[in-house]
């Protein structure tokens, strides 16, 4: 009797504990259809506040919070009345499913994107922060300069975020204290320009209680990463000096064959697998400094030479040669047109046209 007692007792326990388990998750699904319902009538209220065109009736999953001022605001907006749907049957729930289908094949493709494109990104800055041993290098600046050709030299500065160039931040420099090709003077330069300037900002911003996101110099960097070895860390390391700054200062080493085989932090040089990812990412930073001081130093190039040639056309000024370049393009467009073609531009008469076609001839 005792024993059918226990047993009876058991099967009440567990009835209840069923009982129980059953309860939170009906809990848990309705949580689940509120938080759903949320995000429809959100995503409603986004996106058809943004586009001209409203249909006359929204099929939608779930129901929608305050769907009679939903479909209110929705009629306000295409000036017709608008029907919010919950399909429950037929073909109209049949292509909400296909919808929800579609929705969720979109969402696995998005997240295993998102999973490779933060191994590349943040997870890469991690490791190379890691790797020298600092706190996570959320903004790291790189330098770079360049002066082919015995023209003028340039510099740039790029700025990578959680591992992405982060271009609207990214700053060019015409060498003004240096004469000639000397690259460890013109960095020397670059980095004393950008640095200065950034610490004067800073304190403006300090004056009228703004934050340093503010200026264009202000924010700077958690890591510096030098393209070369020693020479260039230790003339980084010599601005931070005299400036009064410490900033982590990384140099991407490279090998006899110009490709970069590692890091150097603090007179340790540290090799890197050209299959990881931090790797890839120094090389993806190498190769937009150099883009970038490659490209402005181009600009000022054809500058330079579309001034001097033009300038060389008797009457042609200023405003004529600004007109020329705005009807034809470039030095090519102008050496190509015709006599009739140059004079139907703005201010040029036959005679101008005449000295422009015979320059090129």
């Amino acid at each position: 009797m005792e024993d059918e007692n226990q047993n009876a007792d058991k099967s009440e326990n567990n009835e209840n504990e069923n009982n129980e388990k059953t309860d939170s998750n009906d809990d848990l699904t309705s949580e689940n259809i509120i938080k759903k319902q949320k995000i429809i009538t959100s995503f409603i209220k986004q996106y058809y506040g943004g586009t001209p065109y409203i249909p006359r009736e929204l099929h939608v999953q779930y129901d929608v919070y305050d769907k009679e001022v939903l479909e209110s605001w929705l009629k306000g907006l295409s000036g017709f009345k608008v029907s919010i749907v919950t399909p429950k049957k037929g073909d109209k729930e049949k292509m909400i499913e296909l919808a929800f289908k579609n929705a969720t094949m979109v969402l696995t493709k998005d997240r295993d994107k998102l999973v490779r494109e933060q191994k590349r990104t943040v997870d890469a800055v991690t490791n190379i922060s890691e790797i020298l041993n600092i706190d996570y290098a959320k903004r790291i600046e790189a330098y770079d300069i360049s002066n082919t050709s015995g023209y003028e030299s340039v510099g740039s500065m790029i700025v990578f975020e959680d591992g992405k160039p982060k271009k609207n931040a990214y700053r060019k420099f015409k060498i003004k204290w240096v004469k000639g090709a000397n690259d460890y003077k013109s960095l020397e330069e670059v980095l004393t320009r950008r640095f200065e300037h950034g610490l004067k900002e800073r304190a403006e911003l300090d004056e009228k209680g703004m934050d340093y996101e503010n200026g264009s110099f202000s924010r700077f960097p958690d890591l510096i990463m030098m393209d070369g070895g020693l020479g260039q860390v230790n003339i980084a390391l010599g601005v931070m000096k005299k400036l009064g700054l410490n900033i982590p200062i990384s140099g991407m080493v490279k090998d006899d064959h110009h490709s970069t085989r590692g890091l150097i932090y603090e007179g340790k040089e540290t090799p890197l697998k050209k299959s990881s990812e931090e790797f890839k990412l120094i090389t993806r930073i190498q190769d937009e400094a150099h883009r970038f001081a490659i490209e402005f130093h181009k600009s000022l190039r054809g500058k330079k030479q579309v001034h001097s040639i033009l300038d060389d056309i008797p009457g042609i000024g200023p405003a004529r040669r600004k007109a020329l370049m705005r009807r034809f393009g470039d030095i090519d467009g102008i050496r190509a047109a015709s006599i009739d073609e140059l004079k139907s531009v703005d201010g040029i008469t036959e005679t101008i046209a005449e000295e422009v076609y015979n320059f090129f001839r």
